[in-house]
């Protein structure tokens, strides 16, 4: 209960509502009220489940104690106010020394003094007042120090409530980050995985062709070594028998001699094939399911100019005479790839150069084409993209992207039965963002160049040609 005196007011802030004595430790619960760290366990001593603050009787989480710093340091002011305050009161009202009354106060010594100290030469130059006097006075200095010294206690528990929220908000971006780390690091592993059965089947089939044919030569040449072998001891025998025997058909056995041509095996080069290159680089992984993404003429918005061969997008400055088919994006100035994906993996890379507006990815074949378009995962989008200077994925809401390097090329990876679509800056070869979903249908690449905006957004999204080593298991 709050009283009129501010000492005494403070010491009631100062307090425990348990032990009813000065805070020890004070800690801070869930509902705010205020505690000796001591004091609470007590009260929760032997509760495993969650309990209840024993002052406003709010349900709390029991390990959830968080140290009130500011608190103990009031608390320590407080003390040194109250004895002030027992000093200036005058609690001895007998002089030690005169045993006289203590009737004055000395404001250069700031202690009580009697009639008769006042008179000695120890007080006799100082400024003194009556006792009751000087209590009124500091009782309404102490009054006045209350107030701002309840705001600063006010503004201490305000800034530890935000320096703790920014606590709880630093470990979900460290643990958002840790898991997106864990999650392209898999992904990495799984690729590599399947690249080295890649690499080892290849090899095996190698070994098998390369086998085959050397153990062809052999069989050849055991083949003619043997008639070699043959007609050689032949004619050794020849040489032995005797006069008229040599001389019959002894012409053949020249001739077949003379005849005799041996047959070189074919070459059969023992060097391997391939160079096997195991790379760390998530790119050079993702390469492997390149896909050559061309433009779908029939699906572009009247205002978009596709180049010759379809791989190039920009917007134009008026709108071109093509039908209003219904595949046809309008008013949205958006393109959808050729090819249509309804499993696998797939990866392809833009050139976005310096443009300040653009937006990537895919998107279900069956998204509506007129009216506005909203590129969200829930109405079958899977883009990100740069608007008004910013990255971000177009979720609901939209997320911003931390991007450290302006990307010049993204790179858009699509796997299918997994559910994902990861975006990469190709430039510094960082991760930017991963959808994940549950695909059903065909999915297009989908690009919008963004307007023209008076030439100063007027380049064009351009589609890189897909790497030599493209086209691993792409899947369906």
């Amino acid at each position: 209960m709050a009283t009129d005196n501010p000492v005494e007011s403070l010491q009631e802030e100062a307090t425990c509502p348990v032990c009813l004595e000065y805070f020890k430790d004070p800690v801070t619960i869930d509902c705010g009220h205020n505690f000796c760290r001591a004091c609470i366990a007590q009260c929760w001593e032997g509760s495993n489940t969650d309990v209840s603050c024993p002052q406003c009787r709010e349900t709390v989480q029991q390990g959830n104690l968080r140290p009130n710093r500011k608190l103990a340091n009031v608390v320590e002011m407080v003390k040194l106010l109250s004895l002030q305050a027992a000093k200036g009161a005058g609690e001895e009202r007998v002089c030690g020394e005169h045993q006289e009354t203590l009737k004055l106060f000395c404001e250069e010594d700031q202690t009580s003094v009697c009639v008769v100290c006042h008179l000695s030469r120890a007080h006799r130059a100082h400024t003194v007042v009556p006792i009751e006097e000087a209590a009124q006075e500091y009782k309404e200095k102490l009054q006045g120090a209350l107030g701002p010294l309840r705001k600063e206690l006010e503004e201490a528990l305000a800034l530890m409530s935000a320096e703790e929220k920014k606590t709880t908000e630093w470990q979900g971006k460290v643990q958002n980050r840790r898991e997106m780390i864990a999650g392209e690091f898999n992904k990495l592993h799984t690729l590599l995985r399947e690249e080295e059965q890649l690499l080892l089947q290849s090899l095996e089939e190698e070994e098998r062709e390369t086998l085959q044919r050397l153990r062809e030569n052999v069989i050849k040449l055991s083949q003619q070594s043997s008639s070699l072998q043959q007609l050689f001891t032949e004619i050794e025998e020849k040489c032995q028998q005797s006069v008229v025997e040599l001389l019959k058909d002894v012409k053949s056995t020249l001739s077949r001699s003379e005849n005799v041509k041996l047959q070189e095996p074919e070459a059969v080069s023992t060097d391997l094939k391939n160079v096997y290159k195991i790379s760390l680089d998530m790119r050079e992984a993702l390469q492997r399911f390149g896909v050559d993404v061309t433009l779908d003429s029939d699906t572009a918005n009247p205002e978009l100019v596709l180049s010759e061969d379809r791989k190039r997008v920009r917007h134009g400055d008026k709108c071109q005479d093509v039908p209003n088919n219904p595949e046809r994006f309008d008013p949205c100035v958006c393109v959808l790839g050729t090819e249509g994906f309804a499993g696998g993996r797939r990866y392809w890379e833009v050139e976005v150069g310096d443009k300040p507006d653009w937006t990537l990815g895919v998107c279900r074949e069956s998204v509506s084409r007129k009216g506005k378009v909203t590129g969200t995962p829930g109405n079958g989008y899977w883009v990100v993209g740069l608007r008004d200077g910013g990255y971000q994925a177009l979720t609901s809401p939209a997320t911003p992207l931390p991007v450290s390097v302006r990307p010049s090329w993204v790179g858009i990876f699509l796997d299918y039965e997994a559910g994902e679509v990861s975006f990469y800056n190709v430039t510094d070869r960082s991760h930017l963002f991963t959808f994940t979903d549950t695909f059903s249908g065909n999915l297009r690449p989908f690009f919008c160049p963004g307007v023209n905006a008076w030439g100063t957004n007027a380049a064009p999204l351009i589609i890189c040609p897909v790497p030599a080593q493209a086209g691993g298991n792409l899947g369906p």
